[in-house]
């Protein structure tokens, strides 16, 4: 596995890092939504969606069509897909100190 730095997966993490865009990506996953749509929910102006959409698009999250004066966004797997790999290398890491916090049969906290 590479675990070189990478600029898309940097755009990623930092896309993923703001709850309203985990939002619109989880709304993007049930179809396509217009901006509009995908501000709704969050009591934001058309503008302030717009820049959200913006930083989903250049982390290559979604794509934007445009139709008449409707901006219809898809949800893109790949980046995704991407970071879940990054992450997949840590996941050893993470069940062993997990495993470490589950009590046993006894009630007590396995030993590390």
């Amino acid at each position: 596995m590479v675990l070189e730095q990478s600029p898309t997966l940097d755009r990623v993490f930092h896309a993923l890092a703001d709850p309203t865009r985990r939002a619109m990506l989880r709304s993007l996953a049930g179809g396509e939504r217009n901006i509009g749509e995908l501000a709704a929910p969050h009591s934001m102006t058309f503008a302030a969606a717009s820049k959200h959409v913006r930083v989903l698009e250049s982390a290559g999250l979604i794509r934007r069509r445009i139709e008449g004066r409707a901006h219809v966004c898809r949800l893109r797997a790949g980046p995704l897909a991407q970071a879940e790999r990054w992450l997949r290398f840590y996941e050893p890491f993470w069940a062993e100190r997990l495993a470490a916090l589950t009590p046993d049969r006894d009630g007590s906290p396995d030993k590390p």
